[in-house]
């Protein structure tokens, strides 16, 4: 259970941090035939049941993400009313999208925190702040209180999803590593779902919005008390120097044949970056050596957001109201449409692998808005025009939920050098927020000096400017460890 077995017939001998340097030792014939034995061994993939209950804990912190961006939308209303800004558009936007504020700050901390906490007390500290949010928010009596109940709960979301991001790439077994990365699309998905069903008795229950807040302290405890019982990243305590602790977590993780493996790699690593400085500024990732990595992480962050799917979001309710379909049915037929995408997304990504996954991405998104800027033409009749825009929302949303949504988190944390890892997914998820922020603020007053059809044909060219982008700049990692990528990285020049 939780990965604490150990292997009884493990046949290798632990040994000292310098005995896995590449250096060639002299054995007696014994030796060679007991490391011909582990290099068959080590050539197996690891089992995957040792890593699944490590990630499994440390998605719920994107089950809380998903939670937590829909929790006010169905009860909106009952929160404006019982707290006497009702009618008050600015105030229930706040409400709305303080969250973002605190996400961006949370997540400029999330690097900072991964790399000097450890990635199981980062995660711990995510779940505070929202445990403490929920609390504030289902308590408040007044707008003031609910914004800054608003307001930590997003700085927990800031901090959780690049750490989750983190944790889950570098405990997970190459093998599996895509398969596990779509666990975190998934648990989002569930999440915003949990928080669609648990609102619908807002309406007829007096007072029911309080609990929404407060059902999310539950797993929000339930992450800062699992984690005690997960393995920390080896990779972040052998940055620490913790060796020792380092191989026992490899253990945990991958089993006992394949230690020696992983540690070899990371040694390797750590000589090739000899040279290299410990601390990492925002210097370094603009200008040094690995800007390129990071300049590919930012701009796909922004190009997802740039494809228009918040949009998307945002003016699906109008869009099945207009067909004639009631809000809440509309939004199941969306949470369903990300919810299966993510599912056929989690069975692909270690098959067919990430930069193919991102293409057909764009490609379905480009041509779901496509449909939607044909929905706007006067020469089509209604009906037909209906169908194309609810066509087009809900292919948008499978498409985007295929691989633009979850192959961006999950890829970042793969070509990332170890030791810029966290800084790196620190920043790119800053540009993450900050045009979510502004997609989010200017949408509406682009789509009423714009009209739909223009708009919707600058997301569908943003989507084909994503696919040129990935075919020239996106490697391909699945099937690789992370320590293979970053040795095929650094051999470029």
């Amino acid at each position: 259970m939780w990965g604490l077995q150990r292997e009884t017939s493990s046949m290798y001998k632990r040994t000292s941090s310098r005995d896995y340097s590449p250096m060639l030792d002299v054995e007696d014939s014994s030796g060679v035939l007991e490391n011909e034995v582990n290099s068959e061994l080590e050539t197996t993939n690891p089992s995957w049941k040792c890593s699944l209950p490590h990630v499994l804990v440390a998605t719920i912190s994107s089950f809380l993400f998903g939670y937590h961006l829909g929790v006010v939308n169905e009860p909106l209303e009952s929160i404006s009313s019982d707290l006497g800004f009702r009618g008050d558009t600015l105030a229930e936007g706040l409400v709305v999208s303080v969250c973002l504020g605190g996400a961006f700050i949370g997540s400029l901390f999330s690097g900072g925190v991964a790399d000097g906490l450890g990635r199981r007390r980062a995660f711990q500290l995510c779940a505070l702040p929202m445990i403490l949010g929920a609390f504030v928010s289902g308590v408040s009596n007044s707008l003031a209180v609910m914004l800054l109940g608003r307001f930590l709960v997003g700085t927990g979301m800031g901090l959780g999803p690049p750490v989750a991001a983190l944790y889950v790439t570098e405990v997970s077994p190459a093998f599996v590593r895509g398969t596990y990365g779509s666990f975190i699309q998934i648990a989002t998905c569930l999440g915003l779902m949990a928080a669609l069903f648990i609102g619908i008795p807002v309406h007829n229950i007096p007072g029911w919005w309080r609990v929404c807040f407060w059902l999310s302290m539950i797993p929000a405890a339930v992450l800062a008390l699992g984690m005690f019982l997960c393995a920390e990243s080896p990779q972040w305590l052998f940055k620490q120097g913790k060796i020792a602790e380092a191989e026992a977590e490899f253990e945990r993780l991958l089993g006992g044949s394949h230690v020696k493996t992983a540690m070899s790699e990371l040694h390797k690593l750590d000589l090739d970056r000899t040279d290299e400085p410990d601390v990492v500024s925002i210097s370094e990732l603009l200008y040094g050596r690995h800007s390129r990595v990071v300049f590919i992480g930012s701009t796909l962050f922004a190009l997802q957001q740039l494809s228009g799917i918040n949009a998307v979001f945002y003016f699906s309710s109008t869009v099945f109201k207009s067909a004639g379909v009631p809000s809440d049915l509309g939004n199941i037929f969306v949470g369903v449409s990300n919810l299966l995408g993510s599912v056929i997304a989690m069975v692909l990504m270690d098959k067919v692998g990430r930069k193919l996954l991102l293409l057909w991405s764009f490609i379905g998104m480009a041509v779901a808005m496509a449909l939607q800027v044909g929905a706007t033409s006067s020469y089509l009749p209604h009906f037909s025009a209906l169908c194309l825009s609810v066509g087009g929302t809900l292919v948008f949303v499978l498409t985007f939920a295929l691989g633009a949504g979850p192959v961006p988190g999950l890829l970042l944390p793969e070509i990332f050098p170890s030791r810029i890892r966290a800084k790196a997914m620190a920043f790119c998820m800053s540009v993450h927020w900050v045009i979510n922020f502004f997609v989010g603020l200017l949408f509406l007053r682009l789509l009423e000096q714009l009209g739909p059809r223009l708009l919707y044909s600058m997301f569908s060219t943003f989507c084909l400017m994503a696919v040129m982008f990935v075919k020239r700049n996106v490697i391909e990692t699945k099937g690789k460890t992370l320590q293979e990528i970053e040795i095929s990285l650094l051999a470029k020049p």
